[in-house]
């Protein structure tokens, strides 16, 4: 049979639909085509260096042809790595219990909030790349999960995610002492780029405080206040613009030295640090007494939360003890990818010989399905950065048993209909139709448990449920359209002659 034929129609609508239909390409023909590119684009994602290769020596083959050589290069592939977790990757996993017993009920979620947030600044800050710090709650106690890929100095790490959050009121220094403190640590063509912007720009004056320290801050010099007399912050709206502004309440104490704080920096900028960073920079308008103070700005939603949290965070210090810590070493990790992959591929191969073993034709089309089904899931994976982990490759192995799942139902129906007579693209039909209820309901079902797990589960869960609910709504869209299209595709007045090919027991001739 040409190829050509696979594309002309020859047969009544019922028997199968055609790629040309009286001269014109028809939808079916576009249907199969974006499948197609969507799989190659998928496949190059997954595994860029079979198009780099590629496009290498066509290159280098363009440059030796002397017309082509003013022709642009075709561009490699773009490489996206895979993000994986860190029993792959290796590295140490660390659980703290927060001790909240000095917090109330009602600012629970905000204070572990706020240490999740510093611990994950004062991670970054350390140069660990990627760290992960989720927050798990188990009945009464409240956990932080930190891990950390690739790290080297695991005790230095843990003694400053252990540190309690430290808050602190500052003000600014004379230009004479900021010139001073730039002038010990920065040569002069350096000091006259920075000294009139650095005070002013936290991108600037952050980066200056992680090399050199806290202790060399040449803008804003300690006043006394810190986290132990601010009592909360909380998120309030301007009563004239409606604007979201945060709310401070000091205690007798500290509205007494934020009043005289105040009265001497009328003008001037007030900056508060936590962990020695500045988390906002307002300026005095007035002299402010009586313990409460507003700060108000350009705020977002978000950005008034994250200060809010960041505030608590050093005024509602949560002390945090390390219960468990677990090191995995990068060739374990390597070891376990590479097993988890082979266990991967033996799995698909089994799963494609069964399918093309007992379904034949449907079944030899079920595995290019599926084949297209992992190069997209995976494609997801590294698009949306999702973490991968040993129960995450799970999860995704298992949503390859339940992609095929659906396939044998519908296959399963359509020998049945086969069986009684049916004409084949009837069969067909009728067998997308009737096992849908069935694939549907048990997906349903099956997204649902996911979804609990995600939302109660710990971490090596979540990435279970993760990747397990990825995997099944991409099989609902492999089983159900791009089986049925490929199938509706290769229908052509011969193959209504051979439909042992499809399951049933004799052939038809029509």
């Amino acid at each position: 049979m040409r190829l050509i034929d696979l594309f002309i129609k020859r047969e009544a609508p019922e028997r199968g639909a055609s790629f040309l239909r009286q001269g014109k390409v028809s939808r079916l023909f576009w249907i199969v085509l974006a499948i197609i590119l969507l799989a190659f684009f998928a496949g190059f994602l997954d595994y860029p260096k079979a198009w780099n290769k590629g496009v290498d020596w066509l290159n280098a083959k363009k440059n030796e042809v002397g017309f082509l050589q003013s022709l642009p290069s075709i561009p490699q592939f773009f490489n996206l790595p895979f993000r994986l977790g860190l029993d792959l990757l290796g590295g140490t996993h660390l659980v703290y219990e927060a001790d909240l017993s000095q917090i109330s009920n009602g600012n629970i979620n905000d204070a572990m909030q706020g240490v999740r947030d510093v611990i994950e600044r004062r991670v970054n800050a350390f140069g660990i790349a990627e760290p992960v710090v989720q927050i798990d709650t188990v009945g009464q106690h409240h956990r932080l999960i930190v891990e950390l890929a690739g790290i080297r100095d695991i005790d230095q790490a843990i003694k400053m995610i252990g540190e309690t959050p430290f808050l602190e009121f500052k003000e600014e220094m004379t230009t004479a002492e900021r010139d001073q403190i730039l002038s010990q640590s920065l040569d002069k063509d350096t000091l006259d780029k920075v000294k009139d912007v650095i005070c002013s720009n936290p991108n600037v004056l952050i980066p200056y405080l992680r090399g050199y320290g806290a202790a060399n801050d040449p803008c804003y010099k300690p006043t006394g206040l810190n986290g132990k007399y601010l009592t909360g912050a909380q998120i309030n709206y301007d009563q004239t613009t409606y604007r979201p502004l945060v709310s401070l309440q000091f205690n007798d104490e500290g509205a007494k030295l934020f009043e005289d704080i105040t009265r001497r920096n009328v003008g001037k900028k007030v900056a508060i640090y936590l962990d020695g960073e500045p988390i906002s920079i307002p300026t005095v308008q007035d002299v402010i007494s009586g313990g409460k103070a507003q700060i108000t700005g350009s705020f977002t939603e978000q950005e008034v939360k994250t200060l809010a949290q960041r505030l608590n965070a050093g005024a509602l210090p949560v002390p945090i003890k390390l219960i468990s810590q677990e090191t995995i070493g990068a060739s374990l990790g390597e070891k376990s990818l590479n097993t988890s992959l082979i266990a991967g591929l033996i799995g698909l191969a089994a799963v494609i010989l069964f399918m093309i073993f007992w379904y034949r034709l449907p079944g030899l089309v079920a595995t290019i399905a599926l084949l297209i089904y992992t190069a997209v899931v995976l494609a997801i994976f590294k698009l949306f950065s999702v973490t991968l982990t040993l129960a995450g490759i799970a999860g995704f192995i298992l949503s390859i048993g339940m992609a095929v799942d659906a396939n044998i139902l519908i296959f399963a129906r359509m020998r049945e209909e086969l069986n009684w007579g049916k004409s084949l693209g009837g069969a067909i039909d009728e067998g997308f139709k009737r096992a849908w209820t069935s694939i549907r309901d048990s997906n349903i079902s099956s997204l649902i448990t996911c979804l609990i797990l995600f939302w109660l589960g710990t971490s090596i869960i979540k990435g279970f449920a993760l990747t397990l609910a990825i995997g099944i709504l991409v099989s609902m869209f492999s089983a159900i359209t791009v089986t049925r299209i490929f199938l509706k595709a290769i229908m052509t007045e011969r193959l209504h002659n051979y439909v042992w090919l499809f399951g049933g027991k004799k052939q038809r001739s029509e």
